[in-house]
């Protein structure tokens, strides 16, 4: 029973990471993995919360597993992003038909002993993406059609230094797609996270730092027109993360965590233009009942675009590796204006898990982020004010098992 439906949940998780196109909240990242927690603003680094999170956000965590866990889930993903293009003839609008899409996760862990603990996890984790295909008839908004998925498959050990001290690590092997436009290209990589995690009776303290994986797309864009596609690198940036969670009174967990996302380090990030974030995530859960568990959550990181204002004339000297063409810093704006725009900031989360029986837990989660906005002016007036909104709603639902 056990070996059959670990087969069925592992090959919906990869049927469904392979066809992923979605938008996520801190620059092109899930703010939380499972639906405990992206009802808990994206906490997991300084409090353990669930199997699938200490995967992902601090493996030390991974040491609060019982005997054996496994926990299947889903997130819906609707983002609502809008362009428009405003000359002095007046302003055509449109909204991206890239309007829903279904984010998978998955996760098993194994107590081997009392200090040792496996698991395994996969899970759709960045995504964005834009349609405006057939949107106007004006060509101002190039028909824009772009697709970025990135998901990564993480084996993964804990080990119990003492009763309060954990420390653990998961090797990252990941698988990412892009479109820009004109076809599909992937590739593999590999990466890591390493945490530790210390926590008493009342106090509960993480660090985690995942290193950054690099991606090269090939024969992605033809940038120069001559009919040939070049490859283009996409790093995967390096984070550091630091949490402290607290049980104030019985029944009543609050935790909060800070990720420093290096975006202007990256390799074709930072030929964007994207700027470090700083991530501020907030999460709360109550133990109303024996079977019901109330979380909620607040998450909050600055856009890392800028808004643009420069000449669509001036000279080209920005690199994308390895594309052949150069670009200014008008046009890298109105790429990431119709196809990147990673502009949300705030988010407020809500949820809950509801314990079937001994061994059976389903959880949900809702999450809002209020609508961010982008703006590419060119002070040359020679071509359009490009401007991007983008809010975005999720419902995340998963099923847990433990024996």
């Amino acid at each position: 029973m056990r070996k059959k439906l670990l087969t069925l949940l592992a090959v919906a998780v990869v049927a469904g990471g392979m066809s992923q196109k979605a938008f996520a909240t801190n620059g092109d990242d899930m703010i939380g993995v499972s639906p405990v927690s992206r009802a808990m603003g994206g906490i997991g680094v300084g409090m353990p919360i669930c199997a699938t999170d200490a995967l992902y956000r601090n493996p030390a965590w991974m040491s609060k597993s019982k005997n054996f866990e496994v926990s299947f889930g889903s997130t819906l993903f609707l983002p609502d992003v809008k362009a428009s293009a405003t000359t002095p003839l007046g302003t055509v609008e449109a909204t991206s038909k890239a309007d829903t899409f279904v984010i998978p996760e998955f996760s098993i862990t194994q107590r081997l002993n009392e200090k040792v603990v496996v698991g395994l996890g996969a899970f759709g984790v960045s995504g964005m993406g834009t349609d405006y295909r057939n949107a106007d008839s004006t060509g101002m908004l190039m028909n824009m059609n772009t697709n970025f998925s990135f998901m990564r498959m993480m084996p993964a050990v804990s080990y119990k230094i003492s009763d309060n001290l954990s420390m653990g690590a998961a090797l990252h092997l990941t698988w990412g797609s892009l479109d820009m436009g004109d076809g599909y290209s992937q590739d593999f990589g590999i990466g890591g996270n390493i945490g530790l995690a210390y926590e008493t009776d009342m106090l509960s303290l993480g660090f985690s730092y995942m290193s950054p994986v690099s991606m090269t797309y090939k024969r992605v864009y033809d940038s120069n027109g001559d009919g040939v596609y070049e490859d283009m690198k996409l790093e995967q940036p390096q984070e550091v993360a630091a949490g402290v969670g607290v049980k104030p009174i019985d029944g009543l967990k609050v935790g909060f965590d800070v990720r420093w996302i290096n975006w202007a380090d990256a390799d074709g990030y930072k030929q964007f233009g994207w700027n470090n974030q700083i991530v501020y995530a907030l999460g709360a859960e109550y133990k109303a009942t024996e079977a019901l568990t109330l979380r909620a959550g607040f998450n909050y990181a600055k856009s890392p675009l800028d808004d643009v204002s420069a000449a669509s004339n001036d000279a080209p000297t920005i690199t994308v590796p390895d594309l052949a063409a150069p670009f200014n810093e008008y046009f890298i704006g109105v790429m990431n204006a119709l196809g990147f725009p990673v502009i949300t900031e705030t988010h407020i989360t809500i949820g809950a898990g509801y314990k079937v029986s001994e061994h059976f837990t389903i959880n949900v989660a809702y999450v809002h982020a209020f609508e961010g906005d982008f703006k590419v002016e060119d002070t040359s007036n020679a071509y359009p004010t490009y401007e991007a909104k983008n809010a975005q709603n999720s419902i995340s639902m998963g099923l847990h098992w433990n024996f």
